[in-house]
């Protein structure tokens, strides 16, 4: 495998509290915290995967939920290959943002960006605020992958992301994957405009 690897950058939307930050953590370093702070305006983490003949670098931004920095999410889901929609299960409200936020993508992204939803939270689903058909209908009508997750626990995480490769990218999906590298952090201060 000596090709460079094939780049995805993959950019997380959603309100504030949703979650988005925790499912990368878990994603990438496979741990969760409890008091997560915030995301001021957007941080990258990456992830290589290695499949029998393809290497596989995420590019991961996730983007701050809240209002004051809405703006600013645009630069970094403009040229992204997949977005993943995100909203907590137990408030409606994160669910309607949800699909604003998805109205704005399409609005504002290329043309042909693969969407996917994360209905983040499972391990609260006895506080379930969102019917999960109303999701699943939402999701197919948007034509996009839909999966259950909770950073807490881990539900979900991994094959959320190995679906979005595999609807990217078809061939490699017939492929096992060896192992996974995880990779740096880039503190959000220092990120640097049209990184990535």
């Amino acid at each position: 495998m000596d090709k460079a690897p094939l780049q995805l950058k993959i950019v997380l939307l959603g309100d504030a509290g949703v979650g988005k930050s925790s499912i990368v953590l878990r994603y990438v370093t496979d741990s969760f915290k409890t008091d997560a702070d915030g995301t001021v305006g957007a941080s990258y983490m990456g992830k290589i995967i290695n499949f029998e003949d393809v290497m596989v670098k995420l590019n991961i931004w996730d983007t701050a939920g809240q209002e004051r920095y809405h703006s600013l999410a645009k630069m970094y889901y403009r040229d992204a290959n997949a977005a993943i929609l995100v909203y907590d299960i137990t408030k409606q409200e994160s669910f309607d943002g949800m699909i604003r936020w998805y109205n704005e993508v399409k609005q504002n992204s290329n043309p042909n960006i693969l969407v996917a939803i994360a209905g983040n939270k499972e391990d609260l689903v006895a506080n379930e605020n969102v019917p999960p058909e109303n999701a699943i209908t939402y999701a197919e009508s948007i034509k996009a992958v839909y999966r259950r997750t909770s950073a807490k626990n881990s539900q979900g995480i991994e094959a959320l992301f190995k679906e979005i490769i595999f609807k990217l990218h078809p061939e490699i999906g017939q492929q096992p994957d060896r192992n996974s590298t995880k990779l740096q952090c880039k503190d959000p201060k220092k990120i640097k405009k049209g990184c990535c």
